[in-house]
């Protein structure tokens, strides 16, 4: 059975976040008038949890490994919430997203707001739990054991009817402090406070991360601490690795990294035929079904980047000159300042991640001085969905060690 709340709270959000949402949406208090909407989808008992973990989880990574049990049944809310697209003069929109509340009894909480990878489907994402792996895993570690989990599906994913987004980072920014604030009303609803803010992310989700710990360090929204795995945040490095430098581990599948990018740019940012410059006329249509989501022949997907884009782009000079390649410039959310402890997790044979690029968030910052920002690697053999089921571990048992100092003595 399932239920739709109108959030209405007992009073308007304090004045701070009233300012908060204000520089954070440019003056658009986008919550007036219709509030955030969130309905019951389901509930996994502690049996379903503890098989995630134990069964679920190292059959998706590949990596055997020993997670917390849990200990609580966790109730899964689809919430829907009001939002604005920056890319397009903050028009408003309609986003989706996750709240998985442990059944815990206790009347404060910490959160993780976790952002997901790269995914084909509009339903691998969190408010379709079922569907999607990183989510399961994340609300069994984490809601499992006391910790409120949310997760923005993205503009475009989930039941938002926009086209998708693909590495729009201020769009995926504003999805995702959107569903925080959100996340905020709804708890206030059913009586829970929250206590520390944690960030974590996968992949393109990592890179997400990054971008919104931007966002709310500028907006003085206190995170406790941010980690990811796996996460390429260096848009130009990466892509410019695989066209120039090509390893012999770089998984067909990253082609799905320029496929969804190249489409989403050119909506969001309103450039008719920047996907049309990118790929060779042979392969641009099936390029294009990858993007809407339509069916396709799987022996047909276009996994050689030298088939699929033009010759042109694989010279860096040229790349770096395109409408294309001047978009990919801006998306590197790591130089500024981080005030946040962050830990960076990477794994050595990672098929869509080198290792210097791993690293390279740290590096930067260790060359302003700053030592907030750690690079760890997950071990020598371990590959992409091994590093984020490693990764999920470290995360719980470092944030737990954070929780524990914090509480009161």
């Amino acid at each position: 059975m399932s239920f739709t709340k109108s959030v209405v709270p007992s009073h308007r959000f304090p004045a701070l976040w009233l300012v908060l949402l204000l520089v954070i949406s440019g003056g658009a208090l986008h919550g007036q008038g219709s509030g955030p909407k969130y309905e019951l989808i389901g509930r996994y008992d502690v049996e379903r949890l503890n098989r995630i973990l134990t069964t679920d989880t190292p059959a998706f990574t590949g990596l055997p490994v020993v997670y917390t049990p849990a200990r609580h049944p966790v109730k899964l809310y689809r919430i829907t919430y009001p939002s604005v697209i920056p890319e397009r003069g903050n028009r408003p929109t309609t986003a989706s997203g996750l709240i998985a509340i442990p059944e815990s009894g206790a009347t404060t909480m910490p959160m993780v707001s976790y952002q997901h990878g790269t995914v084909f489907s509009k339903r691998e994402v969190p408010s379709f739990p079922d569907e999607s792996p990183e989510t399961q895993l994340m609300i069994a570690q984490f809601a499992g054991q006391g910790y409120v989990v949310i997760g923005a599906d993205y503009f475009g994913m989930g039941t938002s009817t926009e086209m998708e987004g693909y590495v729009v980072m201020e769009s995926h920014r504003q999805a995702c402090i959107d569903l925080y604030f959100a996340a905020r009303e709804v708890l206030e609803t059913e009586g829970i406070g929250m206590r520390e803010l944690f960030i974590t992310g996968w992949s393109q989700g990592g890179v997400v991360t990054m971008a919104l710990l931007e966002k709310l360090e500028s907006a003085g929204i206190p995170v406790r601490a941010a980690a990811t795995a796996s996460a390429q945040c260096d848009a130009r490095v990466m892509l410019n690795g695989f066209l120039s430098f090509p390893r012999k581990i770089d998984a067909p599948w990253v082609s799905a990294m320029f496929i969804l990018s190249a489409f989403s740019l050119e909506e969001y940012h309103g450039i008719p035929g920047l996907a049309r410059s990118l790929f060779t006329p042979e392969q641009y249509e099936i390029a294009r079904k990858i993007y809407m989501k339509e069916p396709f022949e799987e022996k047909d997907y276009p996994g050689d980047l030298h088939k699929l884009i033009r010759r042109e782009y694989f010279d860096p000079q040229y790349f770096a000159d395109s409408a294309y390649g001047r978009l990919v410039e801006t998306i590197h959310p790591y130089r500024w300042l981080v005030r946040t402890p962050v830990r960076m997790y990477y794994g050595e044979m990672d098929e869509c991640l080198s290792v210097g690029l791993a690293r390279l968030p740290m590096v930067y910052q260790q060359s302003i001085g700053n030592d907030k920002v750690q690079a760890i690697s997950a071990g020598p053999e371990i590959n992409h969905r091994g590093t984020f089921g490693h990764a999920a571990r470290e995360w719980k048992s470092w944030f737990d060690r954070l929780c524990a100092e914090a509480a009161p003595k």
